[in-house]
């Protein structure tokens, strides 16, 4: 290829990465397929994803724009099953076992270029969420698969050498972090329809994905039904215990802050929400927020000190 065709390509991705960044900030959280088919590059509509193939080379591209995984139910396998190495770096499988299957010679030529791709997550049935950039750092015949960097920094990690206990656990915990974020946000999102939980305010890009188990323990898992969908201002009073939730989904506003005097936020905002329900709630039973969850997190507001 040209060198500017080349140009040109890069040009068309890093706009696609913007595209979607945008949207983000904006409050949009996951796609569908058809939302993915509007972007346009140039006057050109350029779809983002493939309706059949996992690895999306629009029409003209050299190398590969975008990798998704399927959504996987509990308990199911991925098409393709990604997983992380012993270097706490994830994996992409290669299609099929051909090394030289059109999609895989597309996934090389990007990871020669070192140019920038999207990882499409699935998180359920027909939506998605998007990582990006990633890089494909290396290829691994032997495994039929390609070594992913999620972020430019992960690029000068070494691939599949002895890294030591203390470098293999940040690099995992980076990884994970990475992956499981934008997947748990975007599940947490969709659960309560971009609404906070407590008031069901409704602007995406002032809402959180609050944890019920906070994620720095081991047993604070990126699961809808640990989640809570909270404008930033109740996040932060669940997070500093002035608000809890009981198991019932009733909220409790500490003694304390019921006493107080103050402007019209924490009299209307706070204060009149004490012994109410939760405006919001998931519609599927699996995606509401765990009992046992919140009753662990209620006796915490309990004995928190004041």
């Amino acid at each position: 290829m040209s060198e500017s065709v080349i140009e040109r390509e890069l040009a068309a991705r890093l706009a696609a990465i913007d595209w979607l960044t945008r949207q983000r900030a904006a409050g949009v959280e996951y796609w569908t397929h058809a939302d993915l088919s509007l972007f346009t590059f140039d006057g050109t509509r350029i779809p983002l994803m493939d309706r059949q193939r996992g690895i999306r080379k629009p029409a003209g591209f050299d190398a590969a724009l975008a990798i998704r995984t399927v959504f996987r139910p509990e308990g199911a396998m991925r098409p393709y099953e990604d997983g992380m190495g012993a270097d706490g770096l994830l994996r992409y499988r290669w299609r099929g076992s051909d090394p030289n299957h059109p999609e895989n010679r597309a996934l090389r030529k990007a990871m020669e270029r070192q140019v920038p791709i999207i990882w499409f997550e699935g998180f359920a049935p027909a939506l998605y969420t998007a990582i990006a950039p990633v890089y494909l750092l290396a290829e691994e015949p032997e495994r039929q698969q390609f070594v992913v960097a999620l972020g430019e920094d992960q690029l000068v990690l070494d691939v599949g050498g002895e890294v030591n206990s203390r470098r293999k656990r940040y690099v995992e915990t980076m990884t994970k972090r990475r992956l499981h974020q934008p997947l748990f946000r975007a599940g947490v999102m969709h659960a309560y329809e971009t609404r906070c939980a407590i008031c069901a305010f409704r602007h995406g890009n002032l809402l959180d994905a609050a944890h019920i188990t906070p994620d720095s323990t081991e047993d604070g898992v990126p699961a809808t039904s640990n989640g809570l969908a909270l404008c930033k201002i109740h996040h932060g009073a669940y997070d500093a215990n002035i608000m809890g939730i009981r198991p019932d989904l009733v909220i409790e506003v500490r003694p304390d802050i019921l006493e107080e005097i103050d402007g019209p936020m924490l009299k209307h905002g706070i204060q009149a929400l004490h012994g109410e329900k939760l405006m919001m709630v998931p519609r599927s039973r699996r995606e509401r927020p765990d009992e046992v969850r919140l009753e662990a997190r209620y006796q915490q507001f309990r004995t928190a000190p004041v």
